[in-house]
């Protein structure tokens, strides 16, 4: 007997309802010179404008909640380069427990000084000689903390899938769904919830060129480990595709386009300049698809998850002004 898949649409719902009046319902945005250029009618998830600045207090709050009383009494504990730190912490400050969150030493500082905002305490790690994984499940079990992963988990992609349910609730039917890859749990999620709703809707991902270690996955048939890639799309700066995401992915993806850190910045500029609105690096990979044209077979209405918002004035201005 086949095993259980370890998400399903109705996991999907049930976060859904748990979200509702806390996680906020993020805007569709449209642009008639974005659909000139592009050449399909493309309809923008701006999770840029979800409570942290990006999709990942869905996963996080989800998770947590599910948390028995005696475990919230103890604390969580979690690991990200960024926007899950700060998801893991709001989300915990929200339910009433603390968390302790595990950060590359090289994270923005913007992040850093957030997710300490939201209570939590930052422990800082060496992301190119040390294993975020196995610190991670150390630190949650020396202290007796409910590890909150970023991305495999079944309850964190449950959470995920809800910014595509909203987006299709609110576009109807589309032909393609383009969202960032980093550890596939927003992809594995929103895919999961796309084609339980339109079984026909392509799904692909996006990565940066220099972090390819899902596409190179899927074509291998295997879980694929890369150096840890630099990139400026540091929230996808990921040397391998996650133990729960990737069966799923593999099943319901598509395809896998790359771009360039160039042409992440020109999405990044576009969506300031014409779209008015900021995108963190990794959440214009997907905009930095279309506009390069990177996806195969353009279909005529696509959704696209701009999964956050969270970059620095500095930062923002160094890459984007010049």
């Amino acid at each position: 007997m086949a095993a259980a898949p370890p998400l399903t649409f109705a996991d999907v719902r049930e976060a859904a309802a748990r979200l509702q009046d806390v996680a906020h319902r993020t805007p569709v945005l449209t642009s008639r010179t974005l659909d000139s250029l592009v050449g399909a009618e493309v309809f923008i998830k701006a999770e840029n404008f979800q409570r942290i600045g990006a999709f990942k207090f869905r996963g996080a709050y989800n998770a947590i909640a599910q948390l028995p009383p005696e475990q919230l009494a103890k604390g969580v504990a979690a690991y990200s380069s960024g926007n899950h730190a700060q998801a893991t912490a709001l989300a915990a400050r929200e339910l009433g427990t603390h968390a302790v969150i595990l950060m590359p030493e090289d994270a923005p500082r913007s992040k850093r000084e957030a997710t300490a905002g939201y209570g939590a305490e930052v422990v800082t790690y060496d992301r190119y000689t040390e294993d975020r994984t196995a610190l991670g499940h150390a630190l949650a079990e020396d202290r007796g903390l409910a590890l909150i992963p970023p991305y495999d988990h079944p309850h964190v992609m449950a959470g995920q899938g809800t910014a595509a349910l909203e987006l299709l609730e609110e576009t109807g039917p589309l032909d393609a769904l383009v969202v960032p890859v980093g550890g596939g749990g927003l992809i594995a999620g929103s895919a999961t919830a796309a084609t339980a709703l339109h079984p026909g809707i392509r799904i692909i991902g996006v990565e940066p060129e220099a972090g390819d270690d899902t596409r190179r996955s899927l074509a291998a048939g295997t879980r694929v480990t890369i150096p840890v890639p630099r990139t400026i799309a540091d929230g996808q700066a990921l040397a391998t595709p996650g133990e729960l995401t990737f069966p799923l992915n593999q099943r319901l993806v598509e395809a896998i386009a790359v771009v360039t850190d160039a042409e992440i910045v020109t999405a990044m500029r576009f969506a300031f300049e014409r779209l008015k609105i900021v995108l963190e690096p990794s959440g214009a990979t997907p905009l930095a698809a279309l506009l390069a044209g990177r996806v195969d077979r353009l279909p005529r209405r696509i959704g696209v998850i701009a999964s956050g918002g969270n970059i620095d004035a500095a930062r923002f201005t160094a890459l984007v002004g010049g």
